[in-house]
């Protein structure tokens, strides 16, 4: 073989390199969303599932003018209301990126409580208590770029994970439905996410 011909090879082999550097880019782009620093699939499928999930909608939740975190919703078919998610029987996600410095445990389990007391009746909160009391021992102090999932998985229930760590599972299809007013209810966290997790905005 000549140098020349060698070369050509070392050429061609660095050409075909960048493009499959330039392919990988263009999909990561083409199957992800952003939104400010943070990014996230445009598809998923649930550990435990096989049934593909695609981004419902995403956006901030805001308190007081403060970003605290990005929500997304994923479910099988795109929706745009609330009763429309509900009435999906497969699995679902809700992901929450956070961009607040600091949460603490205490801040986020009066979050959920409230989210849960102001979009349940008492006969409600009544047969959800228990339940979440142990959803909530699942969150500790959060910080910037910890990631929750969210997973509902109709065989087993509501699975967390925080940082890729499984934290636990609640049974009962009722209660993720709860979990899922907190943002998507008659009286939600943050009406402006609301809109955007359910497709009817973009951030």
């Amino acid at each position: 073989m000549t140098v020349k011909t060698i070369i050509r090879l070392i050429n061609r082999m660095q050409a075909m390199g960048l493009m499959l550097v330039l392919s990988a880019s263009f999909s990561t782009q083409l199957h992800a969303r952003q939104l400010g620093d943070v990014t996230v699939p445009d598809s998923v499928t649930i550990t435990g599932t096989d049934v593909p999930l695609q981004l419902n909608g995403m956006g901030y939740r805001t308190k007081l003018f403060f970003k605290i975190y990005v929500g997304a919703l994923y479910t099988e078919s795109k929706v745009n209301s609330r009763d429309a998610v509900r009435a999906l029987k497969g699995p679902k996600r809700a992901l929450m990126h956070m961009i607040y410095d600091d949460v603490s445990q205490k801040k986020m389990a009066d979050a959920w409580q409230e989210g849960f007391e102001e979009n349940n009746s008492d006969e409600q909160m009544g047969k959800l208590e228990s339940r979440l009391k142990t959803f909530i021992s699942f969150f500790p102090d959060l910080k910037k770029d910890d990631v929750i999932l969210i997973d509902y998985i109709p065989a087993s229930g509501t699975r967390v994970t925080i940082n890729g760590i499984e934290k636990g599972v609640i049974a009962g299809n009722d209660f993720y439905l709860a979990v899922l007013d907190v943002w998507l209810g008659k009286e939600p966290a943050d009406e402006d996410l609301k809109e955007a997790m359910l497709g009817l905005v973009e951030e």
